[in-house]
């Protein structure tokens, strides 16, 4: 299901027609990449099943996780407004489905469609303002405080109910990933995550997390 902020969460029945009628449904497996960094946009996507991640490559080639989006998202479009490169690599993290709409298609669409077009301005809008306080969060956080901050962000996008009240995070993230998606080392990520066990936070298996007391990592987070 698309989450609210996301582009098909916006359409209407109509405007969902008309944007299938303009694209072409693709599919992908785990691990191929959707949309490169660095490509002209020459066009957008639009997830319709499946999850991918966002990261970012350094001219050393060190990568940087950040964030994992889901069904309704829509990708490639701020490369498209501002007309420069792609800032940023898409790649599937489990078979995904997606809609591929050409650059002059999608404007066309959003010109056509002002309600749209404006209801995406203020997803835009709210997502900026949300990396802002993210920022200021993580600047005054430890550790600890940052890992506990993503496992939320992951529990409220991305969580499945569990038993007793869990919370299970299924995307197949690794502890690299995580370590590079707070900014910390990779030592001191194992020890926040080793932390949050022995206080009976989370609990770990092979790429799933299960979280158990979400309010005490929201607490920690804040």
């Amino acid at each position: 299901m698309a989450g609210s902020g996301e582009l098909l969460a916006i359409l209407d029945d109509e405007d969902r027609r008309a944007l299938d009628e303009i694209g072409t449904t693709r599919r992908a497996s785990r691990g191929d990449v959707i949309l490169f960094q660095g490509q002209v946009a020459d066009k957008v996507v639009v997830v319709l099943r499946g999850r991918v991640k966002i990261v970012t490559s350094t001219f050393r080639g060190d990568k940087t996780l950040l964030s994992f989006r889901g069904p309704g998202a829509l990708m490639g479009e701020q490369a498209l407004v501002d007309g420069t490169p792609r800032s940023a690599t898409v790649e599937a993290v489990e078979p995904v489905e997606y809609l591929v709409v050409s650059a002059s298609a999608f404007k066309a669409f959003l010109e056509h469609r002002p309600r749209v077009a404006f209801a995406l301005l203020k997803a835009l809008s709210l997502r900026l303002r949300d990396a802002d306080r993210r920022l200021a969060q993580f600047a005054a956080a430890d550790t600890l405080g940052r890992v506990s901050a993503r496992l939320v962000e992951l529990c409220e996008e991305h969580g499945e109910p569990g038993e007793n009240g869990a919370v299970t995070i299924t995307l197949p993230l690794t502890q690299e990933e995580l370590a590079s998606w707070t900014g910390a080392s990779l030592e001191s990520t194992a020890k926040a995550l080793r932390t949050m066990r022995d206080l009976g936070w989370i609990a770990t298996a092979r790429r799933t997390i299960a979280v158990h007391d979400l309010e005490a990592m929201r607490a920690r987070s804040a």
